[in-house]
């Protein structure tokens, strides 16, 4: 009885909210919230169909010379990456997670939080520099046939095993960042228990820790595997052809949108098995393990203190330090020459455009959160989880799809104005921002909407209830509870998409205005030149603003 009396409190509470002067944009909408939660759900399902409606018009030719050509390529590199993506990130994390959160060797305070550093490097940065450092005229190279002669063997940077180890070296983050958390709330506890039982240290290890914390290795793997699947700029540095660059092939290439939706769709097949894989391969399993924190760890002596030490420092060395000071040596080395008027626009261009996206797309999980959570209707939770699936769709997909849905309401708009013998002179959607931004917010909607809902998750109908018991009113409970608690999950979503547009590539690339260049278009255009020097300050800029959220985001864990 008080639990319901509890929730009713609650409801009334955030009912006040909704009608108080804080909270009077959301009172406004249509519908009281319904209407936008559609709306959202429309944004992310009519690319979807769009794409799905382009089978109607069979580009034969094109097809056909992608079937004489390339296509069995395409789909063989795909595959390879997304296996060989997986299991390198999969091995690579749940390795570096175990080692911080269970071990205690020299160091493991700083690699505890420095590990993550990566998630701060785009992919395709960490690409240019790799071949930069290590392609055959490379400085790594030109030195080794110094010292041991011409005819000295070095694996060649320029092959599947290159861009698969620039993506498992960028995207591990992914996995260490969640499994870490799961091995540190089992404890030691669970490890000793299992050995009085009997049970070996590997034994214990894959048979009871590993399948415990299975959850979260398979959230951050399905993490990476969605990012390898919508990443263009590392694959085209690499000339490692995928579906990605061949959308951008269709489009700019042979003009071809049509053919360009037609490969979207394939490419998101291949993300909706990716996104679906590893819940059908868990079944009706639970995991779930409620322990007091446990602070013992194994600690580590000897050789294999010094084993631990090396393999930590190496993967982040390659990962984040040997980037980071090759972009600063390139950058002195052509003495700032990219600093002037031209990278002042890029800034203000890519600030403003991943400002006003990131605002677009909190505004829109905003209203999510609160609609899921003021209206208990199995429709409306559907809506949400569906318009939150975003992240699993690759920004070359949801341009194709937005790109064609504008043109077609674009060709409707010019038809009525006939009628009005009013000329608007060109397109009202295509070919301005607005494509660019609804990309955007469709496809980080999941991130921003996360540490959203997980603040009101933590506004418990428990402690507006007590607020009011003791004399609180409705605009009290708001000012000094539901603000101050939802604030931090607001400010983490908004660096999280603000970051995340400036590094994304291939929505920006196909849908920007003409002349509206970025961070991410100004790297493109030097690397597709082989011009790596001066695409070190762009990249080196897009890093440095990068940290911001990782730094946010190790804080947190640690707390």
């Amino acid at each position: 009885m008080s639990r319901i009396s509890n929730k009713s409190i609650f409801f009334e509470t955030l009912t006040e909210f909704s009608e108080s002067k804080f909270g009077s944009v959301f009172r406004l909408l249509p519908g009281n919230g319904r209407f936008w939660v559609i709306l959202v759900f429309i944004m992310v399902v009519m690319p979807l169909l769009v794409l799905g409606s382009s089978w109607l018009n069979l580009e034969t030719e094109v097809w056909a010379h992608l079937y004489q050509t390339s296509l069995f390529e395409l789909v063989k590199n795909t595959l390879v990456l997304i296996l060989g993506v997986g299991v390198g990130v999969s091995v690579l994390g749940v390795s570096l997670a175990w080692l911080t959160a269970m071990c205690d060797f020299p160091g493991r305070r700083f690699f505890d939080w420095a590990l993550m550093l990566p998630l701060a490097m785009p992919a395709y940065v960490l690409a240019f520099v790799s071949i930069g450092l290590f392609d055959f005229s490379g400085p790594v190279q030109t030195v080794l046939r110094e010292m041991f002669g011409s005819s000295f063997w070095f694996p060649e940077i320029r092959s599947t095993g290159g861009v698969i180890t620039v993506m498992v070296l960028v995207l591990y983050p992914y996995v260490y960042m969640l499994a870490r958390g799961a091995f540190m709330s089992q404890g030691l506890g669970l490890m000793e228990t299992s050995r009085i039982l009997g049970a070996g240290p590997w034994k214990t290890f894959f048979q009871v820790s590993l399948p415990m914390a299975r959850p979260a290795i398979a959230a951050g793997g399905s993490l990476a595997l969605m990012e390898t699947l919508a990443d263009f700029g590392a694959v085209s540095v690499f000339n490692y052809d995928t579906f990605t660059s061949a959308i951008y092939k269709a489009w700019y290439g042979f003009f071809n949108i049509d053919a360009a939706a037609q490969l979207a769709s394939l490419l998101l097949i291949f993300a909706l098995l990716a996104l679906t894989s590893e819940r059908m391969t868990r079944g009706r399993g639970r995991y779930d393990l409620v322990r007091k924190k446990d602070q013992r760890r194994i600690r580590l002596k000897g050789w294999r203190a010094i084993s631990a030490l090396i393999f930590s420092l190496t993967v982040l060395t390659l990962a984040f330090f040997i980037p980071i000071f090759q972009l600063i040596a390139w950058l002195v080395e052509t003495e700032f020459s990219g600093l002037d008027s031209r990278y002042i626009a890029l800034i203000f261009h890519s600030v403003e455009l991943a400002a006003t996206a990131a605002l677009i797309t909190l505004g829109f999980a905003i209203i999510l959160a609160f609609s899921q959570r003021f209206y208990q209707e199995n429709w409306i939770k559907f809506c949400v989880s569906i318009s939150t699936m975003g992240y699993a769709l690759p920004g070359s997909v949801l341009a194709v799809g937005i790109m064609i849905s504008f043109a077609w309401v674009d060709q409707w708009i010019d038809f009525f104005w006939q009628f009005t013998n009013i000329s608007i002179g060109k397109p009202v959607l295509v070919g301005g921002m607005t494509a660019l931004l609804l990309a955007y917010a469709v496809r980080f909607m999941a991130v921003a909407f996360g540490p959203v809902d997980s603040g009101l998750q933590r506004i418990k109908p428990s402690i507006t209830s007590a607020a009011r018991s003791l004399g609180a009113s409705p605009r009290d409970v708001i000012r000094r509870i539901i603000v101050p608690i939802l604030t931090p999950g607001l400010l983490t979503a908004f660096l999280l998409v603000f970051v995340d547009v400036m590094k994304e590539m291939p929505a920006t690339l196909l849908l920007r205005p003409f002349g509206w260049d970025t961070f991410a278009v100004r790297i493109y255009e030097m690397t597709s030149e082989g011009e790596w020097e001066r695409a070190a300050l762009p990249a080196l800029s897009l890093v440095l603003i990068g940290l911001i959220p990782v730094i946010i985001l190790v804080k947190r864990s640690g707390r």
